[in-house]
């Protein structure tokens, strides 16, 4: 009786096999479609257009996942909660973002373990994001 082999050669990161930077590039574009209109989270971003804040997620998000690793060479160590705290993240804010991030991650029509691998982790992150529970 022989056992079944087992893969020996290097794993494909989640990055690759989601589809890479295009499909991170959606995510973060129907998302932010969504902010761009939201009383509550659009004034958390100051500048006049939202490009840079996309570029800023679309990099964190490629590099998490095992894309290129330009987030950290450009802006240095994440430090997620440090970049949040100057904005009022409460429960309210953190709803209204999961709100978008679920309305781009369903128009990715990912298969089901890796929806709900994305998913399971914009969830965890948006609720260490809350800093207050002030109105």
């Amino acid at each position: 009786m022989s056992l079944p082999l087992i893969p020996t050669g290097p794993q494909k990161a989640f990055y690759d096999e989601v589809g890479g930077r295009p499909t991170f590039q959606r995510l973060v574009d129907v998302f932010y479609d969504g902010v761009a209109d939201d009383p509550v989270l659009r004034p958390m971003y100051p500048e006049e257009d939202l490009g840079p804040a996309k570029e800023r997620l679309l990099l964190f998000l490629e590099q998490y996942w095992g894309g290129p690793t330009t987030y950290s060479q450009q802006r240095g160590h994440p430090r997620l909660r440090m970049r949040h705290n100057p904005f009022k993240v409460n429960p309210d804010a953190r709803d209204r973002w999961l709100a978008h991030m679920r309305v781009a991650v369903e128009r990715l029509e990912l298969p089901p373990l890796q929806e709900e691998t994305l998913w399971s982790y914009l969830e965890r992150a948006a609720f260490a994001m809350v800093n207050t529970f002030e109105e």
